[in-house]
């Protein structure tokens, strides 16, 4: 943790650096929005990084093909904004176009439906200055659901990590997804990876931190990032299979040593188990006809724990009920369905 005596107020989580390190001048940020269909909400966010106690470069969204009326919900900003435009090709690709056009030194993504606390730029600029070394820059948040807010991001069961960053980011994406990102860095890389859908944040950070990058934690929350409420469905679904797609094209990478490849191959395993028990459960309560087949791998499969053994078990020997009660959100099967998520069960 790096002293917080050092900016008063304010506390980093930052990695020991290689050598001695001379503060700097701070950078300037460029806020960058991808929006698709986000005419409803899209001004709160313009709003809260234009209300910034230190002003950023300069605000780019990019509309991502929106076919609601966005132009209306921007016009009140077209003279503090700048806007790019291209045809529907996905939330890597529309950051991808706004970071070309962002001319700062950092890139600080916000996604159209979240929004920056005041002093969140100040904070990041604070953080750079601090420790010039690093190109991946993000703080705390608070979580909220249905405009509830249920936790912060960070804590005891998700630290920051700051110890050993290679291991961390193939393990897990420990970063804050509205992070700030050093502009050459990141379009040097080759930007985001516009094939992926759902975890191109996680795949962008796994590919700077094993090229040499690291990154900072501001310990405060700073943003308020809406969470969408998920229960068993096709977008969880669809979360996972990024992971595993994530994590097998960071297991070809050049610069993998022989501890990152195990890492690897371990969180690769895991997140395909994990993936193996939701398209189970998925599959028992829609009561398609691979129900009871994905249930007996489960259940044979000794990479599980013996709960989940048994529950897949059951689900096996009577798919139809088992599916039925899913459906109906019965109470029983809704605790076994957590041995369905969660393969250390």
């Amino acid at each position: 943790m790096t002293p917080a005596s050092e900016v008063p107020g304010r506390s980093f989580a930052t990695p020991i650096p290689d050598q001695a390190v001379e503060p700097g001048g701070t950078p300037d940020f460029s806020v960058i929005i991808a929006a698709y269909q986000a005419a409803h909400i899209i001004g709160e966010a313009i709003d809260s990084a234009l209300e910034q106690t230190i002003a950023p470069h300069e605000i780019v969204v990019c509309d991502d093909g929106s076919t609601d009326d966005l132009d209306a919900a921007l016009a009140p900003y077209r003279d503090r904004i700048t806007l790019v435009r291209q045809q529907n090709r996905g939330e890597a690709a529309a950051k991808n176009a706004a970071a070309r056009v962002a001319s700062a030194e950092f890139i600080a993504i916000l996604d159209a439906d979240d929004v920056y606390l005041p002093e969140r730029i100040q904070a990041l600029g604070q953080l750079a200055a601090a420790r010039p070394d690093l190109d991946i820059l993000t703080t705390d948040a608070f979580l909220e659901v249905d405009g509830r807010q249920v936790r912060r991001c960070y804590g005891d069961a998700f630290p920051f990590v700051v110890d050993d960053q290679r291991t961390g980011i193939l393990e897990r994406n420990f970063i804050f997804g509205l992070a700030a990102v050093r502009r050459h860095r990141l379009l040097d890389a080759g930007g985001f990876d516009e094939s992926i859908r759902a975890t191109t944040d996680w795949d962008c950070w796994i590919r700077l931190i094993l090229d040499g990058a690291r990154a900072g934690l501001v310990s405060e929350p700073l943003a308020r990032y809406r969470l969408r409420p998920e229960s068993l469905s096709a977008s969880r679904v669809g979360l996972l299979r990024g992971r595993v797609a994530t994590l097998e094209k960071a297991a070809a990478h050049p610069g993998l040593r022989p501890e990152d490849r195990l890492t690897v191959g371990h969180s690769l395993a895991s997140q395909r188990r994990q993936l193996t028990l939701l398209e189970a459960q998925a599959a028992l309560a829609g009561r398609q006809s691979d129900a009871r087949r994905r249930a007996l791998r489960i259940a044979r499969d000794g990479g599980y724990g013996l709960p989940t053994r048994y529950k897949a078990a059951t689900a096996a020997a009577a798919p139809r009920l088992v599916g039925r009660w899913l459906a109906s959100g019965d109470r029983w099967i809704r605790r076994s369905a957590g041995g369905f998520r969660d393969a250390g069960s």
